[in-house]
């Protein structure tokens, strides 16, 4: 089970960041990865982190202000969102895959989902 917290309204340029819990399987053996979905659009990509941490895969239109990380000891992933803009309002969703080395980047490589957590940004 996954369990995402740390959503919440911040002002455009502002941080937030979003924690995901995960209990049962081993957590080392997932890939962790969060996804987006804005209001009347399809959910979308945002960034994932190889079972190691050693490797991240991100969408441009965050790049150089998101990051992901993981502690696999604490089963956590951690998404630290920066220079927010109004268009990465959203729900989002963290996720896990059981794809082995590549940080996995499509919707079909998750098989874990947890709830949403709402993330606005205002203007």
């Amino acid at each position: 089970q996954l369990q995402a917290s740390g959503g919440g309204l911040v002002q455009a340029g502002g941080s937030l960041r979003l924690s995901c819990a995960a209990s049962g399987r081993t957590f080392s053996t997932y890939a962790m990865g969060w996804f987006r979905q804005a209001p009347g659009k399809e959910r979308e990509f945002v960034i994932s982190i190889s079972r190691s941490g050693f490797s991240t895969s991100v969408v441009d239109s965050v790049k150089g202000r998101f990051s992901i990380s993981r502690d696999n000891v604490k089963s956590t992933v951690i998404l630290e969102m920066n220079s927010l803009k109004p268009e990465d309002t959203a729900v989002y969703y963290c996720a896990a895959s059981f794809r082995r080395f590549d940080p996995p980047s499509l919707e079909s490589e998750f098989a874990i989902w947890g709830q949403g957590t709402q993330v606005t940004v205002s203007s």
